[in-house]
């Protein structure tokens, strides 16, 4: 059944099973170009010093067109109340492309009826989803009722954050013991690996928490720390005369966020990044909202990180299990892709804008990504004690 028709909403039906051996996580790391880069003697390699390359290098390649696409349409001040809210022309769009996305408030009832005799599974990205999305991430501080909404969603189901922030930012910044969590865009997992796991994944590895509690890793690109410390610091070095400009390091990735700088400079931005990344053929770009992001070229991603978690916490049998991820960004799709092709779940966009999507459903801001969050606990208590 076509889950994106627009004359019914989505359902799930016949999932497919998905098997332990389908997965293959670690043998589905693509071996690392022969080319490029490389560590020896723990020598890093000399940044490069050339001077930024032409403009229509960026504009070529297509990246100023993605860093565009990428981010939301411009809204306009509504004076009355004193805040941005879209366009009539948006709003228009917005309903139109909500009958093909409903909402999972609306829809609440439909997912909980599937959902009946399944193990839930939950997995939510951060920044756009538990908290807003502001200027400074380092202020993207999710509320006290969020916080504790997602506590009481993870006593009653395996809950899981998976973020583009490394691993300890997130847990710095949700600061919840309940929920297992994945950062650098599922790249470092801290969560419930068994032993048979970490036998048959090299990656897996024991470590300490904040908290001097022992905790199992899964980090796939671990060798690629040296090399993402040095493109950082390159970003940092060629990016700090533009106005705005900021650069983070989530361990496994970086990011350089263009939120703050004015449109006309966006290009330079794009070629300061391109002129960078272009020595470094084992790490590729992405496009997130107004973000470029620098990750390792394997094959790992937030729906990978999905399948690792399900199958770690056991729930990888299709026919028990409905997983439901909520997230609002590009890098989300990968999740959401994973759970369409494979019958298995929901995914859930967070926007206020149309978008294209392999989500099923749709809410328009945290501040419903709580009410949803809120509701899966009542009915959860309802069917446990009707």
């Amino acid at each position: 059944m076509d889950v994106k028709s627009n004359h019914s909403p989505p359902v799930l039906s016949d999932p497919i099973p998905i098997s332990k051996s389908k997965l293959s996580i670690h043998s589905n790391l693509l071996p690392y170009p022969q080319s490029g880069p490389t560590f020896s003697s723990g020598k890093y390699i000399g940044i490069s010093r050339k001077k930024p390359g032409k403009l229509d290098d960026v504009r070529s390649n297509g990246w100023l067109d993605a860093m565009i696409s990428s981010s939301p349409p411009r809204k306009k001040l509504n004076k009355d109340i004193g805040v941005e809210v879209p366009s009539d022309d948006i709003d228009v769009a917005y309903g139109s492309w909500m009958l093909k996305y409903p909402s999972a408030l609306n829809s609440f009832e439909q997912i909980t009826n599937f959902a009946r005799n399944k193990k839930i599974a939950v997995f939510l990205d951060y920044d756009g989803t538990l908290s807003p999305i502001v200027d400074d991430p380092d202020l993207a501080l999710m509320s006290d009722d969020m916080r504790l909404a997602v506590r009481n969603v993870a006593k009653c189901f395996p809950t899981a954050i998976i973020s583009g922030r490394s691993c300890e930012k997130v847990f710095e910044l949700v600061g919840l013991t309940e929920l297992h969590y994945a950062g650098s865009h599922g790249m470092d997992i801290m969560g419930p690996i068994s032993k048979r796991m970490s036998s048959d994944h090299l990656n897996c590895i024991e470590s300490t928490d904040q908290q001097g509690k022992t905790v199992n890793l899964f980090q796939p690109a671990r060798e690629f720390i040296p090399m993402i410390d040095e493109v950082f610091r390159a970003l940092v070095e060629n990016t700090k005369g533009v106005k705005g400009a900021k650069v983070e390091n989530h361990k496994f990735c970086t990011s350089v966020h263009y939120r703050n700088v004015e449109e006309q400079n966006w290009p330079v931005i794009g070629q300061r990044v391109h002129d960078i990344l272009k020595e470094y053929p084992r790490l590729r770009l992405t496009h997130g909202r107004k973000v470029l992001e620098i990750r390792p070229v394997i094959d790992w991603n937030k729906g990978k990180a999905v399948e690792f978690l399900l199958e770690s916490l056991e729930l990888n049998d299709s026919d028990d299990v409905l997983p439901i991820y909520i997230g609002d960004d590009r890098t989300d799709e990968d999740a959401f892709k994973v759970l369409r092709e494979g019958n298995r779940g929901y995914g859930i966009l967070v926007s206020s804008m149309p978008k294209e999507t392999n989500a099923c459903y749709s809410l328009k801001d945290p501040t419903e990504v709580m009410k949803f969050l809120k509701s899966l606990v009542t009915w959860k208590k309802l069917v446990e004690y009707p």
